[in-house]
């Protein structure tokens, strides 16, 4: 008899079945939306009104025009030291890239995150697993049957008087002793043997996995991010110490410059003093303030000593490891004519810690789909195939084969609370995030119209002192001529001598923290960490 045909499509219908349920499996929970920066259209500084202009300032050491505005028609370099045109910056910074162990670190935490990716994408794969087991059992059967009176209807088998007997006389022991060894094997110890596979695949009908996945991604993308933010302050770390090593530098050789003038001074007090042209008090205020001078050298070599020492951490390297490279002096890196900025709107692409917060704020609301998602059926695949037998060369046999298979779906029903209560924490933790992203943004405005005003009142101030450095030695140089020709009092002297000093150290000073502030307004501006900025 042939089979009705309609049986050998219900496999066929079994599959276009399935199919159509995961097709039709959703995603529920929010799906994220990039947020809107909301930032302004223009930087607030006054100093964004006077692109077209420049300031300049006369340097009294060289008469070289010094300008540096910002301009808001391009963006920053993403090389942004390069502009300081210092080829060992250059370098300083292109080892600490490589170098540096808490760069390495960040680094080591993307490798963890990535992993977490994996490990949340296997969740929605089918897993099997190979099985095999041994085990002897004693399954405890000849109680229940002494207890039932099984033995002793046994026993009865091979009584003169059994009814077995009557009926076939002799064959009632025969009967007893088959029974007897029957009874024997069903209580003996057995040893069972098994091999096989488990399989299980969640359908993940309502999106679990996939928000799962789609959170650990952006977790990622936050670890990334992270390392952007501390190579970007590494960049800014490392030129803002070397122009610090570069600035005390320069103040030890115009201190040691000082101190030789001063050693004059007192050489010319001491000859005037032989002949009477001076007083003895004349010598000793000389003396002292050329050992007020070099009571600074002290100081200004620790400032040395704790740069080189910082340069070579940042770079991954022990203390010294710099030392004869660095030691040398040389100029603190002066800064460029134009400092591009670009416009606010650009700020949130290029600032890690603004990405960063808004990966965290992606992994929060796709958290929020997981928690919805734990209120839904989960739906699985369950199966199982192998073989069993009381010898392990029976395990090959196909007629000790077993399998099952089927679905299983699990609802949950009561939780005491729990499922909301993680709902709502989500949904918490997911408002949090968007406000540190909104503080975050706020939080980088202020840094860098901070870093604006501060750089541009900076280079006035140093403007500023450097006309008093001309001054002062305009000053001083007519009060030690008039000195040597009898015309004043040497309080003039020295008092035109410490404010000559003074005025040099200051104006010193003031062009490195110009420097440095500059490095801070890089930074503030977010670049430095694109693929293309540091060579590997």
């Amino acid at each position: 008899m042939r089979r009705p045909r309609f049986n050998r499509r219900r496999p066929a219908l079994s599959l276009a079945g399935f199919v159509a349920i995961l097709l039709g499996a959703c995603t529920v929970g929010p799906d994220f939306h990039a947020p809107n920066a909301d930032v302004p259209a223009q930087w607030r500084d006054p100093q964004r009104t006077a692109v077209t202009t420049t300031t300049t300032a006369t340097t009294p050491a060289s008469g070289a025009s010094v300008a540096s505005v910002p301009t808001l028609d391009t963006d920053p370099d993403p090389r942004w030291w390069h502009n300081f045109n210092d080829p060992t910056l250059d370098a300083l910074i292109e080892r600490a890239a490589r170098g540096n162990l808490d760069l390495q670190q960040a680094v080591l935490r993307i490798v963890e995150a990535r992993t977490q990716v994996q490990s949340a994408a296997a969740q929605g794969l089918p897993n099997v697993r190979a099985t095999g087991s041994y085990q002897r059992e004693q399954l405890g059967v000849k109680g229940f049957l002494e207890s039932n009176g099984v033995y002793d209807k046994v026993d009865q088998l091979g009584a003169p008087n059994s009814p077995v007997n009557a009926i076939a006389p002799g064959a009632g022991p025969a009967l007893q002793n088959g029974a007897n060894n029957v009874l024997n094997q069903l209580t003996s110890p057995i040893n069972l043997w098994q091999a096989g596979f488990d399989a299980s695949w969640e359908l993940d009908l309502f999106g679990r996995v996939r928000r799962s996945v789609e959170a650990a991604n952006a977790q990622t993308e936050a670890a990334v991010e992270s390392r952007n933010d501390a190579l970007l302050s590494l960049e800014a770390e490392v030129a803002q110490t070397y122009m610090q090593l570069r600035g005390a530098q320069a103040l030890r050789d115009i201190t040691a410059s000082l101190v030789d003038q001063q050693r004059g001074i007192v050489t010319l007090t001491q000859s005037q003093a032989k002949v009477g042209l001076a007083s003895e008090l004349d010598v000793k205020s000389a003396t002292a303030q050329l050992a007020q001078s070099r009571a600074q050298l002290p100081q200004y070599e620790q400032q040395i000593a704790q740069a080189l020492n910082g340069l070579a951490y940042l770079v991954g390297e022990a203390p010294g490891a710099l030392e004869a490279e660095l030691s040398t002096p040389a100029a603190v890196p002066p800064v460029p004519p134009t400092v591009p900025v670009g416009l606010p709107s650009t700020l949130a692409r290029r600032r890690p810690d603004i990405r960063r917060s808004e990966a965290s704020l992606h992994a929060a609301t796709a958290n929020v789909g997981v928690a919805v998602a734990q209120f839904y059926p989960d739906i699985s695949l369950t199966g199982q195939v192998g073989t069993r037998a009381t010898n392990a060369s029976d395990l090959s046999r196909w007629s000790h084969l077993f399998y099952s298979f089927g679905p299983s779906v699990s609802l949950p029903i009561f939780q005491g609370g729990a499922l909301v209560s993680n709902l709502r924490m989500s949904k918490a933790q997911e408002a949090e995030a968007a406000l540190d992203y909104r503080k975050t943004v706020l939080m980088a405005l202020r840094d860098v119209d901070n870093a604006l005003v501060v750089y541009r009142t900076d280079q006035a101030r140093r403007d500023s002192l450097g006309d008093s450095v001309a001054a002062n030695q305009s000053s001083f140089e007519l009060a030690r001529d008039s000195y040597s020709k009898g015309l004043t009092s040497f309080i003039n002297v020295l008092d035109a001598e410490r404010q000559l000093a003074l005025a040099r150290q200051q104006y010193a000073q003031g062009t490195m923290q110009v420097s440095t502030d500059l490095v801070s307004l890089y930074k503030a501006l977010g670049g430095g960490w694109q693929d293309d900025a540091v060579r590997r």
